[in-house]
């Protein structure tokens, strides 16, 4: 290749040595031509010089002759026109001539360059062409090398065709082995397939006699709930409409729920897991709304009622129809809740419509009156530490002896648990202050407090209950140390106490993180709390053992028929007094009752005798003073009520 190169710039300098000689020749013929043209001109200077002559003579011939003046002096003219016209056309020829020669110079300048840097480039293809031509000998060196080698490889690869040869047999036999292992593979395979196949089709209807256990299951749970709408002892049973609103709620995501489950397996017919769990949660969920419909039914006005009770049974009706529908393959793939659906929202409506219409506070300002019940449960304990104190001192300018020391045992135990209430109200503010922040997102606390009204009020509810009842403890503890008030009231008032903080705990936590540091606090403050409210209970029943006079017994004057007789009017004191305790619990019940139908909620779980319920009075209109609720004072602990429900 670098030969065949070097060929090719050899050709190119011979072309471009033929084309310097032709421009040479070029030259040569324009430097002739330059002659003629030169030649050409120095006879028409000698013609004008000719001519100059003749007008001279002419002019000689004028002064003799006048008649012939006009004659000459035209021809004078014409040929001073033709001299000057023969002088112009030699001047444009001449610059013609000179413009084509400095053209032709400056080609040949060009031609001489060009042809100076084709030689030296020629020189310089001569040495690499020296070069090449040592390589080109030690590549011929090489390749008679590579030729030995070839014939080696040639042998060399005689002797490996036929091993090859060898090796394709064996590989030939090795296939044929290998065919005949895959045909028994294959045979293995199809009958693996239709295994596979038969354990598929074994599976889906596995799956779905599961499905129809489950519904068979589900329907007798709705039916047994269909039952207790008839069921005679069912009618003393009651329920609430918030109660009746969120298992609507509940009952119409299991809906959702079910139909995407029902989707999902009419996609994948092997596996009917989540269709499973949603038939089951859809049954709970509906039977428990059924229930509760017809509890809250016993409740509500005549023409509510009846119509939660319809559409109760038209909820349990369309249920048990859409569970034979899947349970049945020919209706599987059209079962579809929407009836169902339907029946349930107006279920969802008409608990709705039977929600209490006292709760006519603005949404808007729940978040100031969250506040604002704080700072004042805040104020109230500190004003009941500082009457307190009042008391202590009061108690040791007017009492000695016995009484001095019950009253400032009652009044020490009443004063630790008032700051431990008050340490309770401050950590529930900063727990509060921590859900408010974490969930309220973009929106403002009102925002917050008005979207979540639910448990704003349970909240505002708890905080007015310990504020009432730290003045109620601190009112009985007054009475107490100036023996006007019964030791029981104090027992009932820290009874109350324990409960509302309680109440206030469980409205504070329910939205909170449950690894929060301050919800530990929290709970920390709310066990100190039961702690002192122990201490004011048994310092309570000390006091009262000390102060009450101990009268003994002496029976040794009676005889038979008189101590028979005491016995007898003892027995029938107990009997009264058993009487009048069991009339005061039954009484406590109604009065707890009435107590929450006039604060403006419902009651939520309600035994089915006199019970009553333990939800907390939510806010009022007015915020009016809850009336005192003493409990029997037979009660050794705190009795603090279980974890309240908020929304």
């Amino acid at each position: 290749m670098e030969l065949e190169a070097l060929r090719q710039h050899s050709n190119e300098h011979e072309n471009i040595q033929a084309t310097f000689i032709e421009a040479e020749k070029r030259a040569q013929a324009t430097e002739l031509r330059y002659t003629k043209l030169k030649e050409k001109h120095a006879e028409l200077v000698s013609s004008h010089a000719e001519l100059l002559r003749k007008s001279a003579d002419t002019v000689k011939m004028l002064s003799a002759s006048q008649q012939t003046q006009e004659e000459v002096a035209r021809t004078k003219q014409q040929l001073n026109f033709e001299v000057e016209r023969v002088r112009q056309d030699a001047d444009m020829k001449l610059e013609e001539q000179k413009f084509e020669m400095d053209k032709l110079r400056h080609e040949l300048e060009e031609r001489r360059a060009e042809m100076l840097r084709v030689q030296n480039s020629l020189q310089s293809n001569e040495r690499e062409g020296e070069k090449l031509s040592g390589s080109l000998e030690a590549l011929r060196e090489e390749k008679e090398a590579l030729a030995r080698l070839a014939s080696e490889r040639e042998v060399q690869l005689s002797s490996l065709q036929q091993a090859a040869q060898l090796q394709q047999t064996s590989l030939q036999q090795e296939r044929e082995r290998s065919a005949r292992e895959l045909s028994d593979l294959q045979g293995k395979l199809q009958e693996k397939l239709s295994r596979e196949e038969q354990l598929q089709q074994k599976l889906l209807e596995e799956q779905f006699v599961l499905l129809q256990g489950t519904v068979t299951e589900a329907e007798s749970i709705i039916q047994d709930a269909v039952a207790k709408l008839d069921d005679p002892l069912h009618i003393r049973c009651t329920s609430s409409p918030d109660y009746l609103v969120n298992r609507a709620e509940a009952t119409l995501g299991s809906i959702d729920k079910v139909k995407q489950g029902h989707t999902n397996y009419l996609k994948n017919m092997g596996d009917a897991s989540r269709l499973l769990r949603a038939v089951t949660q859809f049954s709970h969920f509906a039977s428990d709304t059924i229930v509760n419909g017809s509890a809250t039914a016993h409740m509500a006005p005549t023409d509510h009622a009846d119509r939660l009770t319809e559409s109760c049974r038209n909820c349990a009706s369309q249920s048990l129809k859409f569970l034979r529908e899947l349970k049945a393959k020919a209706t599987l793939q059209g079962a579809d809740p929407a009836a169902t659906r339907i029946v349930v929202q107006q279920i969802l409506r008409l608990g709705q419509e039977l929600r209490p219409k006292g709760l006519d506070i603005r949404q808007e300002e729940l978040g100031d009156l969250v506040d604002k019940e704080m700072a004042a449960t805040s104020a109230a304990i500190e004003e009941a530490v500082r009457r307190i104190d009042d008391m202590m001192n009061k108690a040791r300018t007017d009492t000695t002896g016995v009484k001095l020391e019950v009253s400032e045992r009652i009044l020490n135990c009443c004063t630790d648990l008032m700051k431990a209430i008050h340490n309770l109200v401050l950590a529930s503010t900063e727990l509060q202050k921590e859900i408010v922040e974490g969930g309220r997102g973009a929106a403002t606390v009102k925002e917050f407090y008005a979207r979540n009204s639910r448990w704003t009020e349970g909240l505002i509810s708890a905080s007015k209950a310990v504020g009432w009842g730290a003045t109620q403890l601190v009112e009985s503890a007054d009475k107490v140390v100036l023996h006007t008030g019964k030791y029981e009231e104090l027992i009932v008032c820290s009874h109350e106490i324990a409960a509302s903080t309680a109440q206030l705990v469980a409205a504070s936590k329910v939205k909170a993180d449950p690894s929060s540091m301050k919800l530990i606090t929290l709970q920390q403050a709310s066990r100190h709390v039961n702690e002192m409210t122990a201490n004011v209970v048994a310092s309570t029943k000390t006091g009262r053992e000390q102060m009450e006079e101990k009268c003994t017994m002496d029976f040794s004057g009676l005889s038979l028929i008189k101590l028979k007789r005491e016995e007898m009017e003892s027995q029938v004191k107990v009997l009264e007094l058993e009487t009048l305790l069991e009339s005061e619990r039954v009484r406590l019940g109604e009065l707890r009752k009435k107590h929450y139908v006039l604060a403006g909620v419902p009651l939520d779980q309600v035994a089915e005798g006199n019970g009553f319920t333990n939800t907390p009075p939510p806010l009022s209109p007015k915020p009016t003073k809850p009336p005192i609720m003493k409990k029997p004072a037979v009660a050794q602990k705190p009795n603090i009520p279980p974890k309240s429900t908020f929304r």
